[in-house]
């Protein structure tokens, strides 16, 4: 995945500043498929970065503050992949804990979750299914759009295939 940075050089002028890959990416070991993406993220009242400064590093937990944002693009496996007898859950929930800290510790065994955060969440590839408190599941498929107003969530690909999904987290308020 390729990220592009914009910026101003010394007179002002819109420059790209950086082209590249997502500096923050791994590809999980314990469930081939899974990558987990940290394209950008902001703080708080922090202001947009004239230079471009690449603020991913520095960022010590996935779930921001109110008035914080961070953008995530996950890959999801297939669901059978957990289902092989060589998934190991534990390896995967230490996984996790190591590349989204904050989120991960919000996972619940069977990966509903809720997070104190507006998400506007886009279906860049394949198809989903959303599962909300009642069991309901919505079918998702590429182009789709869920905005997830802090509520208890989780995901499921039940297709063979595997589907990417950009996630925009905006902190808000605990409700």
């Amino acid at each position: 995945m390729r990220r592009v940075v914009t910026g101003h050089d010394a007179s002002g002028r819109s420059v790209v500043v950086s082209d590249g890959p997502v500096p923050r990416s791994r590809e999980f070991r314990s469930l081939p498929g899974w990558v987990s993406r940290l394209p950008w993220a902001t703080e708080p009242g922090e202001p947009a970065s004239v230079a471009g400064e690449d603020p991913t590093p520095k960022i010590t937990s996935l779930l921001p503050a109110p008035g914080g944002t961070r953008f995530i693009v996950l890959t999801f496996p297939p669901d059978a992949a957990m289902a092989d007898p060589a998934f190991d859950p534990a390896a995967f929930d230490e996984e996790q804990r190591a590349d989204s800290p904050g989120l991960a510790e919000l996972m619940e065994p069977d990966g509903m979750h809720r997070t104190p955060t507006v998400d506007y969440a886009i279906v860049l590839d394949g198809e989903i299914l959303l599962e909300l408190d009642d069991g309901h599941r919505t079918h998702l498929s590429t182009g789709d759009i869920v905005i997830q107003n802090a509520t208890r969530h989780n995901w499921h690909n039940p297709t063979p295939h595997p589907t990417t999904m950009a996630f925009i987290l905006i902190g808000t308020p605990h409700p």
